[in-house]
Protein backbone atom coordinates (compact mmCIF):
# COMPACT_ATOMS: atom_id res chain seq x y z
CA UNK A 1 0.00 0.00 0.00
CA UNK A 2 0.95 3.96 -1.04
CA UNK A 3 0.98 6.06 1.48
CA UNK A 4 -1.13 8.93 0.03
CA UNK A 5 1.17 11.84 -1.06
CA UNK A 6 1.45 14.78 1.89
CA UNK A 7 0.95 18.35 0.24
CA UNK A 8 3.58 20.46 1.65
CA UNK A 9 1.51 23.75 2.12
CA UNK A 10 -0.55 21.87 4.26
CA UNK A 11 1.61 23.33 7.10
CA UNK A 12 1.41 26.93 6.05
CA UNK A 13 -0.01 29.58 7.83
CA UNK A 14 -3.53 30.06 5.58
CA UNK A 15 -4.34 33.74 7.12
CA UNK A 16 -1.76 35.71 5.98
CA UNK A 17 -2.96 39.12 7.37
CA UNK A 18 -0.34 40.52 9.75
CA UNK A 19 -1.09 41.82 12.96
CA UNK A 20 -1.65 45.43 13.71
CA UNK A 21 0.41 46.86 16.57
CA UNK A 22 -3.23 48.89 17.01
CA UNK A 23 -5.34 46.27 18.07
CA UNK A 24 -5.18 45.89 21.99
CA UNK A 25 -6.88 46.60 25.02
CA UNK A 26 -5.65 46.82 28.44
CA UNK A 27 -7.32 45.44 31.75
CA UNK A 28 -6.50 45.20 35.74
CA UNK A 29 -8.40 42.60 37.57
CA UNK A 30 -8.70 44.63 40.93
CA UNK A 31 -9.20 48.14 39.24
CA UNK A 32 -11.74 47.00 36.27
CA UNK A 33 -13.22 50.91 36.26
CA UNK A 34 -9.92 51.99 34.86
CA UNK A 35 -9.23 51.50 31.23
CA UNK A 36 -5.76 53.20 31.57
CA UNK A 37 -6.77 54.91 28.08
CA UNK A 38 -3.61 52.90 26.66
CA UNK A 39 -1.98 54.35 23.81
CA UNK A 40 1.10 51.46 23.54
CA UNK A 41 1.54 48.15 25.39
CA UNK A 42 4.27 45.29 25.28
CA UNK A 43 3.93 41.80 24.74
CA UNK A 44 7.25 41.23 26.61
CA UNK A 45 10.03 39.02 25.61
CA UNK A 46 10.94 36.23 27.36
CA UNK A 47 14.78 34.68 27.57
CA UNK A 48 15.46 31.05 28.42
CA UNK A 49 18.50 30.62 30.40
CA UNK A 50 21.40 28.12 29.00
CA UNK A 51 23.41 25.24 30.99
CA UNK A 52 26.77 24.38 29.59
CA UNK A 53 27.43 20.73 29.22
CA UNK A 54 30.92 19.21 29.58
CA UNK A 55 32.37 17.44 26.42
CA UNK A 56 35.90 16.04 25.25
CA UNK A 57 36.29 19.56 22.60
CA UNK A 58 34.54 21.97 23.75
CA UNK A 59 31.58 22.66 26.01
CA UNK A 60 28.38 22.74 24.46
CA UNK A 61 24.84 24.86 25.36
CA UNK A 62 22.28 23.17 26.43
CA UNK A 63 18.52 24.36 27.14
CA UNK A 64 18.03 25.69 30.84
CA UNK A 65 15.88 25.63 33.07
CA UNK A 66 14.62 28.87 34.18
CA UNK A 67 13.35 31.71 32.40
CA UNK A 68 13.47 35.58 32.57
CA UNK A 69 10.86 37.73 31.49
CA UNK A 70 10.91 41.37 30.19
CA UNK A 71 9.16 43.82 32.11
CA UNK A 72 5.49 44.78 30.65
CA UNK A 73 5.42 48.78 30.04
CA UNK A 74 1.93 50.36 29.33
CA UNK A 75 1.40 53.91 27.90
CA UNK A 76 -1.61 55.58 28.87
CA UNK A 77 -3.54 58.95 28.44
CA UNK A 78 -3.90 60.21 31.74
CA UNK A 79 -7.80 61.66 31.74
CA UNK A 80 -8.69 64.99 33.68
CA UNK A 81 -9.24 64.05 36.71
CA UNK A 82 -5.78 61.62 37.09
CA UNK A 83 -7.41 58.46 37.92
CA UNK A 84 -5.72 56.16 36.36
CA UNK A 85 -2.30 58.26 37.36
CA UNK A 86 -3.56 58.17 40.71
CA UNK A 87 -4.36 54.60 40.65
CA UNK A 88 -0.83 53.90 40.03
CA UNK A 89 0.48 56.53 42.10
CA UNK A 90 -1.35 55.11 45.15
CA UNK A 91 -0.84 51.82 44.82
CA UNK A 92 2.93 52.41 44.30
CA UNK A 93 2.65 54.71 47.69
CA UNK A 94 1.27 52.17 49.56
CA UNK A 95 3.75 49.09 48.61
CA UNK A 96 6.67 51.48 49.36
CA UNK A 97 4.73 52.89 52.40
CA UNK A 98 7.25 56.35 52.21
CA UNK A 99 5.59 57.96 55.36
CA UNK A 100 4.67 55.44 57.33
CA UNK A 101 3.11 51.39 57.55
CA UNK A 102 -0.02 52.93 57.58
CA UNK A 103 0.51 53.48 53.59
CA UNK A 104 1.03 49.49 53.02
CA UNK A 105 -1.61 48.86 55.71
CA UNK A 106 -4.25 50.91 53.68
CA UNK A 107 -3.07 49.04 50.32
CA UNK A 108 -3.64 45.34 51.85
CA UNK A 109 -6.70 46.20 53.91
CA UNK A 110 -10.16 45.01 52.02
CA UNK A 111 -13.16 46.55 52.15
CA UNK A 112 -14.41 44.18 55.48
CA UNK A 113 -11.85 45.53 57.40
CA UNK A 114 -9.50 42.75 57.30
CA UNK A 115 -5.49 42.29 55.95
CA UNK A 116 -5.15 40.14 52.47
CA UNK A 117 -1.63 40.30 51.41
CA UNK A 118 -2.79 39.72 47.95
CA UNK A 119 -4.01 43.19 46.99
CA UNK A 120 -0.54 44.05 46.70
CA UNK A 121 -0.59 42.51 43.48
CA UNK A 122 -3.47 42.09 40.50
CA UNK A 123 -3.97 40.05 37.52
CA UNK A 124 -4.19 42.10 34.09
CA UNK A 125 -5.49 41.09 30.42
CA UNK A 126 -3.89 42.26 27.54
CA UNK A 127 -6.07 41.96 24.50
CA UNK A 128 -4.83 41.85 21.49
CA UNK A 129 -7.55 42.35 18.34
CA UNK A 130 -7.07 41.09 14.92
CA UNK A 131 -7.14 43.93 11.93
CA UNK A 132 -11.20 44.25 12.29
CA UNK A 133 -10.86 44.77 15.99
CA UNK A 134 -12.33 40.91 17.35
CA UNK A 135 -10.14 39.63 20.27
CA UNK A 136 -7.85 36.75 18.72
CA UNK A 137 -5.39 36.42 22.04
CA UNK A 138 -5.25 37.31 25.46
CA UNK A 139 -2.34 37.70 27.17
CA UNK A 140 -3.16 36.98 31.10
CA UNK A 141 -0.34 38.53 33.53
CA UNK A 142 -0.18 36.67 37.01
CA UNK A 143 0.66 38.87 40.15
CA UNK A 144 0.99 42.64 38.38
CA UNK A 145 2.72 45.28 40.76
CA UNK A 146 4.03 48.46 39.03
CA UNK A 147 7.54 49.43 39.74
CA UNK A 148 8.09 52.61 37.87
CA UNK A 149 5.79 55.68 36.76
CA UNK A 150 6.71 58.24 34.97
CA UNK A 151 5.92 62.38 35.49
CA UNK A 152 3.75 64.64 33.98
CA UNK A 153 5.03 67.64 32.35
CA UNK A 154 3.28 70.49 32.59
CA UNK A 155 4.19 73.51 29.87
CA UNK A 156 2.04 76.68 29.62
CA UNK A 157 4.23 77.90 26.86
CA UNK A 158 2.49 75.09 24.23
CA UNK A 159 -0.24 77.14 21.54
CA UNK A 160 -1.72 74.20 21.08
CA UNK A 161 -3.80 71.61 23.26
CA UNK A 162 -2.24 68.23 24.04
CA UNK A 163 -2.87 65.31 25.94
CA UNK A 164 -0.60 64.20 28.80
CA UNK A 165 0.95 60.61 28.41
CA UNK A 166 2.46 58.67 31.26
CA UNK A 167 4.22 55.54 31.20
CA UNK A 168 3.77 52.57 33.98
CA UNK A 169 6.08 49.18 34.60
CA UNK A 170 4.91 46.52 36.00
CA UNK A 171 6.67 43.10 37.01
CA UNK A 172 4.57 40.25 36.91
CA UNK A 173 5.03 36.51 38.32
CA UNK A 174 4.12 34.81 34.97
CA UNK A 175 1.89 35.37 31.93
CA UNK A 176 0.07 32.84 29.71
CA UNK A 177 -1.50 33.58 25.90
CA UNK A 178 -4.81 32.47 25.52
CA UNK A 179 -6.13 31.89 21.75
CA UNK A 180 -9.85 33.59 21.70
CA UNK A 181 -11.23 32.32 18.73
CA UNK A 182 -9.99 29.54 16.16
CA UNK A 183 -7.89 30.65 13.69
CA UNK A 184 -6.19 28.43 10.55
CA UNK A 185 -2.74 28.05 11.30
Amino acid sequence: MVAPRRDPFDKQIQNRNPLSNVGFKFTLARFPKIDFFSTSANLPGLTLGVAQGANYWKELPLAGTRLTFEDLTLDFIVDENLVNYLTVHNWMRGLGFPESIQDFVDLVTDEENTIDMDLQYTDGTLIVLNNQFNSVSRVKFRGLFPISLSGLQFDSKQTDYETLSATVTFKYTLFDIETVSRTTT
